[in-house]
């Protein structure tokens, strides 16, 4: 058994079960574990893992659960405040954050506080909210280790580099979704079924109509800002179908260096949980020969607006990706529901942005604040 101790924020969605895959393999002790309202699930996970703690944030399901579990010794919490507490049980915890979402972002400011390192798979904590989390986790001496199979490409080729001023550009890879190739006309009655039909990587609902849309692009082109603490004007993306390469940097001297591996979250996921130490992963290896042709493309601007309308929030700067982001949210939820077309998002998206509150500092209250006031548009303009 390792001395290692791991909190699963959003343990029963994709990534939090595979992080889950591998501290199984490594012996790792989980320290704590939270979920929306899968109760299932998480209810087989506390019994194999043994946490001090689960949360659920809706009550209904955190109510289900200690009945559940009312023959151990785990405690049982509900809501935001239960999953805060979770993140922040134990200062020697590495909470891996896999919320989907906005909820994600009051968990990592409460584990900052406590002092607990970051491995963040939710991006929107940062797209949300990066000016208050960068300048916490930097007061507090914390380590935010991107586990996003593309930010932890990008971290991984940066290991090599001595300064700062060597980076040049950074290149996120995108797959361009199950739509690449599509025009807006054709893809004005594009069903969610569609949709979710992502050639490579096997994801949450939301995340793949992100991927479907290019928002996710997006989001992870903010999100590359403020991690690597680089200018939006040198963050470029190209479509990669395959998804070997997950991303690239280019140094001042125009050497690039990129990642590849085959799509498994897997590899990323154990790299942020063991840095700065590699070892055996669950993950096949990649043989190059296998695959033979290797592709990359422009992206389609054009068609997928919501990468520019991500492009000029980062830009903007303030409380406009906070919108975005929460309008997307919305968006994409009323997509799944059948309440809105496709297009309707990236619509709903921009129009949320050019409304956006004029502020460039802010609290955590004015960012909640503003993802009440997105949601609400989105609502109202449809």
């Amino acid at each position: 058994m390792s001395d290692k101790i791991i909190s699963v924020l959003g343990s029963t969605g994709s990534i939090g079960e595979q992080a889950l895959d591998v501290a199984r393999l490594h012996g790792y002790r989980i320290n704590t574990l939270t979920a929306a309202r899968n109760v299932d699930i998480i209810e087989k996970q506390a019994r194999e893992f043994k946490p001090v703690k689960v949360a659920m944030a809706d009550e209904a399901a955190a109510n289900e659960l200690k009945i559940r579990l009312a023959d151990t010794d785990i405690k049982v919490l509900s809501g935001v405040e239960g999953v805060c507490e979770c993140a922040a049980d134990n200062s020697q915890a590495i909470v891996l954050n896999s919320i989907v979402g906005m909820a994600g972002l009051q968990p990592t400011l409460a584990a900052i506080n406590e002092g607990c390192k970051i491995a963040l798979a939710n991006k929107e904590t940062l797209v949300a909210g990066g000016q208050l989390v960068m300048g916490l986790a930097k007061e507090k001496n914390i380590d935010i280790l991107p586990v996003d199979s593309e930010h932890s490409a990008i971290f991984q080729a940066l290991q090599g580099m001595n300064d700062k001023k060597e980076l040049k550009r950074i290149i996120l890879t995108a797959s361009g979704g199950p739509f690449f190739g599509k025009t807006k006309d054709e893809l004005k009655n594009a069903t969610v079924k569609n949709a979710l039909k992502h050639p490579n990587w096997s994801m949450g609902a939301k995340i793949t109509i992100d991927s479907a849309t290019m928002m996710n692009k997006g989001l992870e082109l903010i999100e590359a800002v403020w991690l690597f603490d680089v200018s939006p004007k040198d963050v470029d993306i190209v479509v990669h179908r395959q998804s070997i390469i997950h991303s690239l940097i280019e140094y001042v001297d125009n050497s690039v260096i990129a990642q590849l591996g085959v799509p498994d979250m897997r590899i990323p996921i154990q790299y942020a949980l063991t840095y700065p130490e590699r070892f055996v992963s669950p993950v096949r290896q990649l043989r190059l020969e296998e695959w033979k042709t290797l592709t990359f493309d422009e992206p389609d601007y054009e068609t997928f607006e919501c990468i520019n309308i991500c492009r000029s929030a980062i830009e903007k700067g303030g409380l406009c990706t906070a919108v975005v982001n929460s309008a997307n949210e919305k968006a994409n939820e009323l997509f799944r529901a059948g309440k809105i077309g496709f297009l309707d998002i990236a619509r709903l998206v921009g129009k949320a942005f050019e409304n956006s509150p004029k502020i460039s500092e802010y609290t955590l209250s004015d960012v909640l604040e503003t993802d009440k006031w997105a949601r609400e548009f989105v609502l109202t303009n449809i």
